[in-house]
């Protein structure tokens, strides 16, 4: 390959600091992997879980991270037929067309370092056929990053896990990044009331910028009681919860009708359990995970772009800040404390 080394940002230690170095890339591409120039990466939740290490020990330490960019195509490998050097491409971590490669072998200091199908926060990187989706030359490249993991979790997990109904209620606990996506489709799909609840007030103002007919900061107020007050009595439909809070998934478990529905997007701490009666279950009441809404990347992809251009949605405005790599620590330890309401881009 043409480019034989990239700056990147690794994961050596949970619960401390990425480290950033210049990686040694792959001597040449195995079957089914393409190279790509990055030009912006999202930092998703899962990245944060991943370096505070909530679902136990990491057994692939070191390793690269990031797994939603947009990105340009450099060379391909053998077999690739789905992407051609110079197609912009969404990088995404949910399986797409085309072949499924071999995770690439990249090295640091001469040691090896470990990588999955796709990995945005290094300049450079070694992306598996399957993990890109082609879109129009044109399109935003700032966007087209959210396109990887937060507007198609949040748009698909009201889509295709929700199923959300015009003039359904819905509480969305948790107003970060993909929160807020899921207040905008449901706005497209005429719920009502859409409930935002979060701890920070800059967040509850965007959820209301973007839709959300009504808000509740929950370290002000008792949650559970102005959910009761906002339905008047009513049960809800549907409950999103973002936080993987077990406390909070009992609580949309207790404000649901008795057919109403709790969609699980964010993962509890391993060894973290939730405690409900089951016997509304037997009646109709469900609790249901979302694996990245459920979405097929070379379809949801290409249709969720059409809101864009059909100004039904607005995404610029959910991004929060921008970061060099090299200052991806700081845009993360904003993410910790809490300090950024939409999302924070790193840009090549």
């Amino acid at each position: 390959m043409k480019i034989k080394r990239s700056l990147a940002a690794i994961l050596f230690e949970q619960n401390k600091p990425l480290e950033i170095g210049l990686i040694e890339l792959p001597e040449s591409l195995e079957t089914g992997q393409v190279l790509v120039k990055l030009h912006y990466s999202g930092i998703c939740g899962s990245q944060i879980g991943e370096i505070k290490g909530v679902k136990g020990p990491d057994p692939y330490l070191p390793h690269l991270m990031g797994h939603e960019g947009c990105a340009t195509i450099l060379e391909i490998g053998e077999g690739v037929k789905t992407v051609s050097p110079g197609d912009l491409v969404v990088l995404h971590w949910k399986k797409g067309a085309g072949i499924e490669s071999n995770p690439p072998q990249y090295k640091y200091q001469d040691s090896k370092l470990n990588a999955g199908w796709i990995t945005t926060f290094n300049e450079y990187a070694v992306i598996s056929e399957n993990r890109c989706t082609t879109i129009p030359k044109e399109t935003n490249k700032k966007i087209a990053s959210l396109f990887g993991c937060a507007i198609t979790t949040g748009f698909g997990t009201i889509e295709n896990i929700a199923k959300l109904k015009m003039g359904e209620s819905v509480v969305i606990f948790g107003a970060g990044g993909i929160g807020l996506n899921m207040i905008q489709a449901s706005l497209l799909r005429n719920a009502y009331p859409i409930i935002a609840v979060d701890l920070t007030e800059e967040k509850l103002s965007m959820a209301k910028e973007v839709g959300a007919t009504h808000i509740i900061n929950s370290k002000l107020k008792n949650a559970e009681e102005e959910i009761t007050k906002i339905l008047g009595g009513n049960k809800l439909d549907v409950f999103i919860d973002n936080t993987g809070i077990p406390s909070i998934i009992e609580l949309g478990y207790r404000v649901l009708k008795l057919k109403g529905k709790v969609v699980l997007v964010g993962v509890p701490k391993k060894g973290e359990n939730i405690n409900i009666f089951s016997l509304p279950m037997h009646f109709g009441k469900t609790i249901v995970g979302s694996h990245g809404g459920n979405i097929n990347p070379e379809e949801d992809i290409i249709r969720y772009l059409k809101l864009i251009n059909s100004k039904s949605i607005n995404l610029e405005r959910l991004i929060s800040d921008y970061y060099d790599l090299k200052e991806i620590n700081v845009g993360i330890s904003k993410i910790l404390d809490g300090e950024i309401s939409g999302r924070i881009m790193i840009r090549f």
